[in-house]
């Protein structure tokens, strides 16, 4: 039957359940789309075979609030939600946000402060016995020692203070199944220390193989520049290839291991994945609040793409979804966009087709897939690599077809587009495409800064660079008299900058106008 996955005891026993194998629990409302993770693992759990209940925005002041689906058979899943609760909640100056795209009716305040550990406590007071298994953003990159913006202290990882027994990181859908299969062929959960993408805790590493020793839990706390080394081999392991586990100690005698990630995704696995049976929207019982704001911009948008080589060092891809890129097929994303033109709230505008980065369509270079990336070398810092493939035909050949289906007035990219990979090209055929069908007045890239100093600290191509992809783009639309402009993303107060840095960058905004 295609409906929305159980939220209440009466829609599972519609179904015919006693009881559910997996109850999630999630910080967000519950929405049934691809974009949203916690709708992936459900919907990728179902087609496995597994019951899965979810508990959305559980009352985190109500202990009982996390038993509404009783007890499941093999554990609980908990997300945080598609953000970061404490990114949710405040502004980088610390002031409390007064709304939540996330939320029926963009209402703030239904989820807690640091909701994975809060929602696992629940769990654990009521449910001593059932696996909690954590993932989503909030758990994946607090899988280790982290430092927390919010108290301005070091933090154990998220494992630990959560309680959790199993933490997924990454993306999540294949390493999720491994763990429901553990668990229904009665392997007990502290047993379950093999499954890539995954970190267990431990009170004896000797057994891990291969396994890297970071710093201890309490050495980072001395020291910064610690800190600083074991992000770095962190940072160089997060490649299913080469990657080793990590280990990480804690007191005397407890230890936080962390295996390889997962490895990437196939074609045939993201078309199987993105193509389930989703609702497409939220759940109707959200319907008298207002609907939930954050399906409005991703509703009638296509993922394309996963992962990102950019390697910008302020970013957060390349350690929750990893530096190799994978795509959906163009049949997948056709049969998609189909299904949209029959949605009678569709106005003929798909508003993007992308990712993390738009016009990545494969991998960096061949060797990716094989002998993975390069450990000391970016592909595009601080100059693209010469073993780079720059190839837009197959991204072009995409958006052709798409705009094509009958239905389809126009189709937007407004994802990220990497404007260096995309000066690399040999001819500007793809900028002329993007321009003449696929911009909407204005196109959004990200030059981040103004100052070489910092742009060589962020990982960024040189200002040079983004000055001649705004010439380019210029020329091109004049030829074509269009009248369109680039709007740029900048960060300000980027670690390393100074003052002068931020004169330059606010006498630079005062230019543009």
């Amino acid at each position: 039957m295609k409906d929305f996955l159980p939220v209440t005891i009466e829609e599972m026993k519609k179904r015919g359940w006693d009881q559910p194998d997996f109850v999630y629990v999630i910080g967000d409302a519950y929405v049934d789309h691809s974009s949203f993770g916690p709708a992936i693992i459900s919907r990728v759990l179902e087609a496995h075979g597994y019951k899965v209940g979810i508990i959305s925005q559980p009352d985190f002041r109500d202990p009982k609030s996390v038993t509404v689906l009783g007890k499941p058979r093999l554990g609980f899943l908990v997300s945080a939600g598609n953000m970061v609760s404490m990114v949710n909640h405040y502004t980088v100056n610390k002031k409390r946000r007064h709304n939540d795209a996330y939320t029926p009716g963009g209402k703030a305040g239904a989820r807690p402060d640091y909701a994975t550990i809060v929602y696992c406590n629940l769990i654990k007071r009521n449910y001593k016995d059932v696996p909690v298994l954590i993932g989503g953003i909030e758990a994946s990159l607090r899988r280790l020692a982290h430092y927390d913006y919010w108290s301005d202290k070091l933090k154990r990882s998220i494992l630990l203070d959560s309680g959790a027994d199993l933490l997924m990181y990454g993306m999540g859908e294949i390493s999720v199944v491994e763990i429901a299969d553990a668990l229904n062929s009665g392997i007990p959960v502290s047993e379950i220390t093999f499954v890539p993408g995954t970190v267990y805790k431990t009170r004896d590493p000797e057994n891990v193989w291969e396994g890297i020793r970071l710093p201890d839990f309490q050495d980072l706390e001395r020291d910064k520049l610690e800190y600083a080394r074991s992000f770095n081999i962190q940072y160089q392991n997060t490649d299913f290839v080469q990657a080793k586990p990590l280990i990480e100690k804690y007191g005397e005698k407890r230890y936080v291991v962390q295996n390889p990630p997962s490895r990437p995704l196939t074609t045939q696995e993201m078309d199987d994945i993105y193509e389930l049976p989703y609702m497409n929207t939220y759940h109707p019982s959200y319907e008298k609040e207002g609907g939930v704001p954050a399906i409005s911009e991703i509703r009638f948008s296509l993922t394309s793409n996963r992962g990102c080589f950019g390697g910008c060092s302020f970013c957060a891809l390349t350690f929750h979804e990893g530096r190799i890129v994978q795509t959906r097929s163009h049949e997948s994303l056709i049969r998609e966009a189909k299904v949209m033109t029959k949605d009678p709230n569709f106005k003929g505008y798909i508003h993007d087709v992308g990712g993390p980065t738009a016009n990545f369509r494969r991998p960096a270079c061949d060797k990716q897939l094989e002998k993975g990336v390069c450990k000391n070398r970016q592909c595009l810092y601080p100059t693209p690599c010469k073993n780079m493939k720059v190839d837009h035909r197959d991204y072009i050949a995409l958006l052709r077809k798409l705009r094509a289906i009958p239905g389809i007035k126009k189709v937007f990219v407004r994802s990220g587009i990497r404007f260096d990979y995309m000066l690399a090209d040999r001819d500007d055929a793809f900028l002329k495409e993007l321009c003449l069908h696929h911009v909407s007045g204005q196109l959004r890239v990200a030059p981040e800064h103004v100052t070489d100093h910092v742009l060589d600290l962020m990982g960024k191509p040189r200002s040079s660079v983004y000055k001649e992809f705004c010439r380019r783009f210029d020329r091109i639309n004049e030829k074509y008299d269009l009248n369109q402009f680039v709007v740029p993303y900048l960060i300000s107060s980027h670690p390393g900058s100074d003052l002068k840095d931020a004169i330059a960058l606010a006498e630079s905004v005062r230019d543009m106008g």
